[in-house]
């Protein structure tokens, strides 16, 4: 009959008539249960609402069991009992979890659900439906193991079983909200593990939990896998809402927040500082204002690097802190180039004051690498920074409208700290039509141009300053040259040649080119 319950749901109702009164009656704990896991605090604006259910669901893979553990070690590092229900892993594999994370499991309880007497035929009545009694027993044997333990954190791995179990829709939901009320009435902030076997669309558990997590695992054509996480609902709290980044590593997980610039903001002193060439602050209009940012736009090999170093050496000369991020060049090579034009860094690699990252964006997302900008402006007190290139960090990301986005944020958080900021942009070609992968202009404040160009039977570059927010920088086009006893050098305006940008000039008058520097 429509109407009739199972006696097994009958049961456990009952059961829980007998205990509205909580064990615990002490309200002196926070409101708030951290969950251990760095960066989630923070997107959840302190942790869970305790006393309550929360559902984390995700594919096979995505790190629920690691989520889980962390949770309740954290719990019980403050002193709180926890308790890992599984139906779905042993103990055995719990612990080599734990294991390959550097943690000991001690003073946690393991509950399985499924032992070797559940497994022996002979154990077995076939008599009414298995779901008929399997589910209510496996209920009931759950609120026994809380009442025995009481703990304060319950993970319950996973709800695919309990949803074979149930057989149908409705008993399964019954079944969910049997146990939500009965672990409120114990005072257990509760963690339900779900890997998504359900139907599509089904979100059931959605409506019946305080709040949700979803944690996914997205495949790369090349290079390691991407995890991101999105808290889709939380009940009482404001919390930081998109997907974040999130790495599973030893030591377990860690959550790269969202990049958010509106909420971080310092107060700092304006200012102009000299890129260490008089004569490229002069074409500058005094050099680079602190709290900008300045893209260095190319081709490979016009000396956008060596220009970026050059500002860097300057930068650190005055005393400030810098952090410089290869994604193109390795350490080595950068220390090379820099000691071959007079640029010796290694002193202020020793003593802190530059740190060099080589970033690899098959293996980095672009939360964890703005969660290592951040770290370096709020932590080092880094004050200058680089990123080179831009190119290859639009690798790392899914698509030009998201590295806009990334970089918009990154660039205003950086704006709002203070930081000079300088971006190298390489372009393809050499001479003639010049072209990016990306068009970042709008979102530079100062552009500083290189080209190539044909003179005298010699290639050499020209260098000018196209656009600039807080400079009256000048117009023309200079000629541009590394030397190795002064590093740069910047020559007269090339007012006698037309169609420098071109790659392809007309040479119209008596204008000096620079001559090389043998030294």
């Amino acid at each position: 009959m429509p109407n009739q319950r199972n006696f097994n749901d009958i049961d456990v109702m009952d059961q829980q008539r007998h205990h509205l009164t909580p064990d615990r009656t002490s309200d002196s704990r926070p409101n708030r249960s951290a969950t251990g896991i760095t960066g989630l605090d923070t997107i959840l604006g302190g942790g869970l609402t305790r006393d309550r259910l929360y559902l984390v669901e995700g594919t096979p893979g995505t790190g629920k069991t690691t989520f889980g553990l962390q949770f309740l070690l954290e719990g019980l590092a403050h002193g709180e009992a926890g308790l890992y229900i599984t139906l779905s892993e042993t103990a055995v594999e719990l612990h080599a979890v734990a294991a390959s994370h550097g943690w000991s499991l001690d003073g946690l309880s393991l509950y399985e659900l499924i032992d070797d007497e559940d497994l022996n035929p002979d154990f077995q009545q076939s008599i009414l439906h298995p779901s008929e009694v399997e589910l209510g027993e496996t209920v009931k044997s759950v609120m026994a193991r809380v009442d025995e333990l009481k703990p304060v954190r319950v993970i319950f791995d996973s709800l695919s079983e309990m949803r074979l179990l149930a057989h149908n829709p409705l008993r399964y939901r019954r079944q969910i909200l049997a146990l939500k009320r009965f672990f409120s009435t114990r005072k257990c902030t509760v963690l339900m593990l779900d890997d998504r076997t359900a139907e599509v669309g089904d979100l059931q558990l959605h409506s019946i939990a305080h709040g949700v997590i979803s944690l996914e695992q997205l495949a790369q054509d090349f290079g390691t896998e991407r995890r991101r996480l999105r808290v889709i609902k939380m009940r009482g709290i404001s919390f930081t809402g998109g997907y974040h980044d999130f790495v599973l590593e030893t030591g377990g997980m860690r959550v790269f927040p969202r990049l958010i610039a509106a909420e971080h903001f310092s107060e700092f002193e304006d200012g102009l500082s000299s890129t260490g060439v008089p004569a490229l602050d002069t074409l500058m209009g005094g050099g680079l204002a602190r709290g900008t940012n300045t893209l260095l736009s190319g081709p490979s090999g016009a000396g956008k690097t060596t220009t970026a170093l050059r500002c860097t050496l300057a930068a650190l000369q005055r005393g400030e802190r810098a952090a410089y991020y290869l994604f193109d060049e390795g350490r080595g090579t950068l220390r090379s180039r820099a000691l071959s034009l007079g640029m010796d860094i290694s002193q202020y690699i020793e003593d802190g004051s530059l740190t060099l990252h080589q970033i690899n964006p098959a293996e980095m997302s672009p939360g964890e690498f703005a969660a290592t900008i951040r770290r370096a402006v709020e932590n080092e007190g880094r004050t200058f920074a680089v990123i080179d290139s831009l190119n290859a960090y639009l690798q790392a990301m899914p698509g030009e409208k998201y590295l806009l986005l990334q970089m918009h944020e990154l660039l205003t958080y950086l704006s709002q700290q203070g930081v000079t900021t300088l971006l190298v942009l390489g372009q393809h070609g050499l001479v003639g039509e010049i072209r990016s992968d990306v068009d970042l202009s709008y979102l530079s404040d100062s552009i500083l141009m290189f080209r190539f160009f044909e003179a005298h039977g010699d290639i050499a570059t020209a260098i000018s300053v196209v656009k600039s927010r807080t400079n009256h920088h000048m117009r023309t086009i200079h000629e541009f040259r590394l030397s190795p006893r002064s590093g740069l050098q910047v020559g007269e305006a090339l007012q006698d040649f037309e169609g420098i940008m071109s790659g392809l000039p007309t040479y119209r008058g008596k204008t000096p080119v620079l001559k090389h520097d043998a030294s």
